[in-house]
């Protein structure tokens, strides 16, 4: 029984290694993700982040309390948002902007996520919003998404969901910036 325990253990050993060792190569930008038919599996994920942020004229509770609710982003980013289960603030909130989940949260940030949808590849996408304190009267607001954009066709369309992501959530923080300094947003321009 020994003897069979230790090949056991050391054929766990060498699966884990390989594992190991395939998770630290990078897999190539260029090549297209291939998901299995009926899976949600990214064969050979890129994955990506976002860091952004802000400088605020105000302490960061303060920043916290006024743009730091999960459904704060239906003002600041100019969409709707209600809480559809759970409550805004505690873990396993989802709220209507994307099915998005609270997954993580301290006193001044919180981490969410988007659920796997049916039918479609998973790109583990996960944002997380903090207000950290700078000076006793200034904080930054960061934002960073994470996520995998291999499915995407080539470069060219990689780099263009980059960009288009950094506008959105470049103008999310100029929003909350006003906010949090005691301003208000302009009228929001009409949706095509």
């Amino acid at each position: 029984m020994g003897k069979q325990f230790g090949k056991i253990a050391a054929g766990c050993a060498l699966v884990f290694l390989a594992c190991v060792a395939g998770a630290q190569t990078p897999a190539p930008v260029a090549q297209a993700a291939s998901v299995s038919p009926g899976s949600n599996v990214v064969a050979n994920p890129t994955y990506i982040s976002i860091p952004l942020e802000v400088t605020v004229n105000r302490p960061a509770a303060d920043v916290w309390k006024r743009v730091g609710k999960f459904c704060d982003i239906g003002e600041w980013l100019r969409i709707p948002c209600t809480i559809t289960s759970g409550k805004d603030g505690e873990f396993g909130a989802v709220r209507s902007v994307a099915s998005e989940v609270l997954v993580g949260k301290t006193e001044l940030s919180y981490t969410y996520t988007q659920p796997v949808r049916a039918g479609r590849p998973y790109n583990l996408y996960h944002g997380t919003l903090e207000a950290r304190p700078v000076t006793a009267t200034t904080s930054k607001l960061v934002y960073t998404l994470m996520f995998d954009n291999s499915m995407l066709a080539d470069d060219a369309a990689r780099e263009k969901d980059r960009a288009q992501k950094t506008a959105v959530f470049t103008r999310a923080l100029e929003n909350m910036k006003i906010l949090a300094e005691g301003g208000s947003l302009p009228p929001a321009a009409p949706r095509p």
